[in-house]
């Protein structure tokens, strides 16, 4: 009876991705990994797709809240000008309500312009340094290993 070889498919000895070359075991490599990577783009454009719609329904949903507070305070308006007119008379009271109005839109305009100006220009201006910094500092070193 002869015995295995060491390349042959019997027994414990071999299997066929020992018989395959290196060239063939890299180009399966290349195709499992690009085939991989494929998966992984059509993924995430699905979890994305999904995760876009769910923010357009978000979206959708504070624009609706929006649109309901601005009517909510339209209501609060005519509830506090009729409030009022009780007391005087009924332009008076919508004056008043007008100018209460104005002041708070001023004064939040006021801060909205203190924000914005602290933060421009939107530039990263302290790791701007930093890097003008690390820049000086590595010319300095290649510099001093010229000499």
């Amino acid at each position: 009876m002869a015995e295995p070889s060491e390349h042959s498919n019997g027994g414990d000895v071999g299997t066929a991705t020992d018989e395959r070359s290196i060239a063939e075991l890299l180009r399966q490599l290349s195709d499992q990994t690009t085939r991989l990577a494929r998966q992984e783009v059509e993924l995430a454009k699905a979890e994305l797709s999904l995760k876009g719609r769910r923010l357009g329904i978000g979206a959708g949903a504070f624009g609706a809240a929006g649109l309901f507070g601005i009517l909510a305070l339209g209501a609060a308006t005519a509830t506090l000008i009729l409030a009022l007119a009780t007391a005087m008379d009924a332009w008076l009271a919508a004056l008043i309500v007008t100018v209460a109005y104005a002041a708070v839109a001023g004064v939040l305009a006021l801060l909205g312009k203190n924000r914005v100006d602290a933060g421009t220009p939107p530039f990263p201006e302290r790791a701007a340094e930093s890097v003008k910094d690390d820049v000086d500092v590595a010319k300095t070193k290649a510099k001093e290993a010229r000499r």
